[in-house]
């Protein structure tokens, strides 16, 4: 521990120590650049400070820059309100925004405590072009399981992770295409000098985050700038397997988005309208390369270049239902039969018939789960099967390959009743990509969880915060859960069970590991 973090939580615990007579209002506290004025609930059980500053605006010149610190300020900034969300199109419970002023984080922490508590920082999904830090009511985390936790906003779609040769040049070792990853980066910083002073730990700080959110996971595991900011890993519905776009790759597609637009240089691009900009790149993703990310995750894993913290990962049973009934209900096209096969043969090539063989059509209730099925076990190469079972279960062995011994949990959330995050009332949603969100945080989408659903809740609640407290998900008043050490150590998450499960076997693992798709 550093004097800086040694002075700046001893600041904290004299706020938290002090007496009534001297103490400042709950709702005020003083920040590294200035003080912030949040809001105490209601029933006084929480503190909420929304819509600090933990960089400067990405807008004129610092538009495809790497963060900048913000300025101070002196009077108290009013922090009871979520500032905007970075600039995206809209998507599944998130409107449009031009807006590229969004670098801002929320903080929610028990409104009475008397030791630093550990923080959990949540990286949102999205397919890293829609969400915000904002949307996710954090009070369930802190009311039940005793933690403080940090929001944050990321640079999207084209404005965070576009990658250009020229841009690239202006920063030298520094990858162009990952300004949404530094800014992760940035926050996490922004959580370091300032946990002490909202009652938190700097030395127990939890990264976690959701889908494309997992994803950031993945690349601040294996990120040497992001070793020492945080001392835990959680990840949800994303498998660290999953292949990004190289430096050549990422800069190519840029190129042309570049072109699209008209573009020859920098300049001109950063001239753009940030409609122009998100309509030309509806897509993105992080670029590989850099000082800062300069490997994949993966054979970051495989080479043991990765920060050895203990990690809770897992992913849910019916993943892909979700993007299938997207195009099932909302989009009203449902997958024919004919479809169906097409899709396998174009797929797996000279092993369709081997993948029909196993997944005939008449097997399931409609051709359009039967794909979802095909997709969600063996994966789907179009999304780099970053959100399939088999290739999940194989990504965990990387992180416990001797001789590393580090700590690791998995899941599987199983509750096939879940809210689902669009409504799909003709097709079967089961427990999709995003169903477990419900669980952890308060209500996002879809109806109330019933009281059993509740009661799986509470439970999740209890894993998720004790992994923060301890490094491991296992407390008083919980069901076992075993270390990783094989496939049959999964933790089902469900209403009826919450115990150990082996999911490589109704997934057909031993059989995928054998496929080979033509897009791999």
């Amino acid at each position: 521990m550093t004097w800086k973090t040694s002075v700046l939580t001893a600041i904290g615990l004299m706020g938290l120590m002090a007496s009534p007579a001297n103490a400042e209002p709950a709702n005020l506290v003083y920040t590294d650049h200035g003080p912030v004025r949040g809001v105490v609930s209601q029933n006084e059980d929480v503190r909420s400070f929304q819509g600090i500053p933990f960089a400067a605006p990405p807008v004129g010149q610092l538009r495809w820059r790497p963060p900048q610190p913000a300025a101070r300020w002196h009077d108290p900034l009013d922090a009871s309100r979520p500032r905007s969300q970075c600039a995206q199109l809209a998507g599944l419970g998130t409107s449009e925004s031009v807006d590229e002023d969004c670098l801002y984080l929320n903080v929610t922490t028990p409104a009475k405590q008397r030791k630093p508590l550990p923080v959990m920082v949540w990286v949102h999904g999205g397919g890293f072009t829609s969400g915000n830090g904002s949307m996710y009511d954090a009070t369930k985390l802190v009311t039940q399981g005793d933690v403080i936790v940090v929001t944050v906003n990321y640079r999207l779609g084209p404005l965070g992770f576009l990658a250009t040769p020229g841009l690239s040049a202006e920063t030298p070792g520094v990858q162009s295409g990952d300004y949404g990853l530094e800014d992760q980066q940035a926050a996490l910083r922004w959580v370091q000098r300032n946990a002490a002073a909202f009652g938190g730990d700097a030395r127990n700080v939890t990264v976690f985050g959701e889908s494309a959110g997992a994803a950031g996971v993945c690349m601040q595991l294996t990120s040497p700038t992001a070793a020492g900011l945080f001392q835990r890993a959680i990840g949800q519905s994303f498998s660290c397997t999953t292949r990004f776009p190289t430096k050549q790759e990422g800069e190519a597609l840029g190129t042309q988005v570049a072109t699209q637009l008209g573009c020859a240089d920098v300049a001109c691009l950063r001239a753009k309208p940030v409609k122009d900009l998100l309509t030309a790149s509806p897509a993105a993703a992080p670029v590989i390369g850099g000082r800062e990310f300069p490997l994949e995750p993966a054979d970051a894993l495989r080479q043991d270049r990765f920060s050895h913290v203990p990690v809770l990962w897992g992913s849910n049973l019916d993943e892909m239902r979700l993007f299938v009934g997207l195009r099932h209900d909302l989009i009203g096209k449902p997958v024919t039969a004919a479809e169906y096969e097409a899709y396998v043969r174009a797929t797996y090539g000279p092993d369709a018939g081997r993948v029909l063989a196993l997944y005939p059509v008449t097997k399931f209730e409609s051709p359009s789960i039967a794909l979802a099925a095909v997709q969600t076990d063996g994966g789907d190469p179009s999304v780099g099967g970053g959100l399939s079972t088999c290739p999940a279960l194989r990504s965990y062995g990387l992180f416990t390959a001797p001789p590393r011994s580090i700590p690791l949990f998995t899941y599987q959330f199983v509750d096939r009743t879940a809210p689902a995050i669009a409504s799909t009332p003709t097709f079967p949603g089961g427990a999709q990509h995003a169903a477990e969100l419900n669980f952890l945080w308060g209500h996002l989408f879809g109806p109330p969880l019933t009281p059993q659903q509740e009661a799986l809740s509470s439970t999740m609640v209890r894993y998720w915060t004790t992994f923060a407290h301890t490094g491991n998900p296992n407390g008083p008043g919980t069901p076992p859960w075993h270390h990783f050490r094989s496939t049959r150590n999964v933790q089902a998450l469900g209403l009826d069970t919450v115990a150990p499960s082996d999911p490589a076997g109704p997934s057909n693992c031993a059989f995928w590991a054998t496929v080979k798709p033509n897009a791999a």
